[in-house]
């Protein structure tokens, strides 16, 4: 497991939010998603505890949405989801990655679906990502071009990240807002 976590956090140094694709989330190396793929399918056929089963099936699902592959994404992702029923943060998390996997399937209200009972759980009991909910529901809206109700998502994620005091956060939404400006300018 120790590998498998130096290795996404190479991955994370090879990330990038895709300014012409809505924000998107792509890779500079794919070969490493590859690899990576390979080592955690490896890994969660000797593993037998739930925390690390959960903790594999997401970064599976993660990888393969990375990789192109949505179908693999979601069971994955709905095997993690499984698991992390009992764990409201584990939930919201799983919610939050399935959704993105939805929308990058062009699923657009199952995304909702998922970001908005990721935001239910992140009111009642997970504020800490609450955040993240209202960010990937924004971006979902953008893509739909429901630009109304994604300012408001965007606002409320900037307001929390904001209260945070995480410039990376904030900027990350900032970019947001930004590119959903030139979307209305557009129109």
């Amino acid at each position: 497991m120790g590998r498998i976590r130096e290795q996404l956090e190479k991955l994370n140094d090879q990330l990038y939010f895709d300014e012409t694709d809505f924000l998107r989330e792509k890779v500079g190396d794919p070969k490493l998603v590859d690899e990576l793929i390979t080592q955690v399918r490896r890994e969660l056929m000797v593993s037998e505890a739930q925390d690390e089963r959960c903790f594999l099936y997401g970064t599976l699902g993660n990888l393969y949405r990375l990789q192109g592959n949505l179908e693999k994404s979601i069971d994955c992702l709905k095997e993690a989801l499984k698991i992390a029923a009992s764990d409201s943060a584990r939930e919201i998390v799983m919610r939050i990655r399935l959704g993105e996997t939805y929308k990058y399937h062009q699923d657009y209200q199952k995304a909702l679906d998922q970001f908005e009972l990721a935001e239910l759980i992140g009111l009642e009991y997970e504020p800490q990502y609450l955040d993240f909910a209202y960010q990937h529901k924004g971006k979902c809206l953008m893509e739909m071009g429901m630009y109304n109700e994604a300012k408001e998502a965007f606002e409320n994620a900037h307001a929390i990240r904001k209260g945070k005091k995480d410039e990376k956060l904030i900027q990350s939404t900032e970019k947001a807002m930004e590119l959903l400006d030139q979307l209305v300018e557009s129109e």
